[in-house]
């Protein structure tokens, strides 16, 4: 797997997500490092997570609420310039044509040369963990707004002749949580960003101190050097 010594092509990221939280679990040390260097960052969720609570006298429009202000808040620990939420319902995403007609829309007003995404086919991992169908669809989703419907002005052709949206050919796709990676980028100096990030998620992570424990015994055994070292891996595509 190679290493990624830094990307100067990427100038406008687009990091496209199911639920509140998804991007500082998945690869919050890269946003991190990507802002650090001068990258504009965009996050778009899907959902505002409004499923995700334990507590049986929480209702969906008070979570959506704490959900959407911990992401503004973890997104701007990171340095992410905006946090667009779609607002489709937790638990029950698909990818639907409107879906891909929304972010096809958002790409094509946003114009970043780089989207991140997850997987699509990671299905499990292990055998402790199946992933939420939620991220399986907006990946998909994602995936198929980037190639070919923010390409083709004939797809979606109201967003060109309605509002003007000039389409849009995005240069590479870093495909987070990969079932095979191809890349791995070194976010050492940033692990305590996204930890501090990951702080702001008060209503999903219970034990605070327990979460900062496990990402710092994340150690990359593979990368020997002064100190731990830390990663974050990506099957990345260069689109043509």
């Amino acid at each position: 797997m190679a290493e990624s010594t830094g990307a100067p092509q990427i100038q406008r990221v687009m990091g496209i997500f199911a639920h509140p939280d998804d991007p500082e679990f998945f690869c919050g040390g890269t946003f991190a490092r990507w802002a650090a260097e001068g990258k504009h960052i965009i996050f778009v969720m899907a959902t505002s997570g409004d499923k995700g609570s334990g507590d049986v006298n929480m209702h969906s429009d008070q979570l959506i609420a704490l959900r959407e202000a911990e992401e503004r808040a973890a997104a701007a620990r990171l340095g992410v310039k905006e946090v667009i939420f779609l607002r489709y319902l937790d638990g029950e995403l698909q990818p639907t044509l409107d879906l891909r007609r929304q972010l096809t829309r958002l790409i094509r007003l946003k114009r970043p040369d780089t989207v991140v995404a997850s997987d699509p086919s990671g299905r499990w991992y292990g055998t402790g963990y199946l992933n939420h169908p939620d991220h399986l669809a907006i990946a998909e989703a994602a995936l198929d707004a980037v190639f070919p419907s923010a390409r083709d002005h004939l797809t979606f052709p109201e967003l060109y002749r309605r509002e003007g949206l000039q389409p849009h050919k995005v240069k590479q796709v870093y495909m987070c949580l990969p079932t095979q990676p191809t890349v791995k980028i070194d976010v050492t100096d940033y692990l305590e960003t996204k930890i501090a990030a990951l702080r702001e998620h008060v209503s999903q992570i219970g034990d605070m101190d327990e979460m900062a424990r496990r990402q710092r015994e994340g150690v990359d055994r593979e990368w020997i050097g002064d100190g731990p070292r830390y990663s974050e891996s990506f099957r990345v595509f260069q689109l043509d």
